[in-house]
Order: C-alpha cells, then structure tokens, then sequence
C-alpha cells in the first residue's frame, strides 16, 4: 500500500468551497478539511505506487481552477 500524500492548497479569494467540491467530484482522495492559516485547504490522499507523484497532481488535481498554489509533503513512516 502506497504512503499518504498531504497536499496543502490555497485557493483565491472566495473560491474555497468551489475548489473543494470540484476535488471532492474528482474522488481522488481521502480526506479533504478546510484549514485556517496560510492554506485553505489540506488534503490527505494516497497515490498509487507505480505513479509519479507530480504527475499526478498535476495532471489530477491542479488542473482544477482558482488554486493559486500548492505545497505537497510526503510522508514516510507513521508512529
């Protein structure tokens, strides 16, 4: 089973709820929370093994309009 990937998203002005529904009809991943700070929203998924990692955030999830900037942090063992 591939490790979780949390990607951090922040969205324009106003567009949060929008961006969060647009990924949650993407079903892609495994939980999604709207965060307060500098990032709108955080988001738990898991990519498959043999996929490469910026690809498919790129190719699945930035493609969705009004992100203005995504921080992506793998992880690698859980305690």
């Amino acid at each position: 089973m591939s490790s979780p990937v949390f990607v951090h998203l922040r969205c324009r002005p106003g567009s949060t709820y929008r961006v969060a529904e647009a990924i949650a009809l993407k079903e892609i991943h495994s939980e999604l929370y709207s965060t307060s700070g500098d990032w709108d929203l955080l988001m738990k998924l898991y990519v498959p093994d043999d996929a490469d990692i910026g690809h498919f955030i790129n190719e699945r999830l930035l493609d969705i309009p009004d992100i203005e900037r995504s921080l992506t942090t793998l992880t690698f063992k859980a305690f």
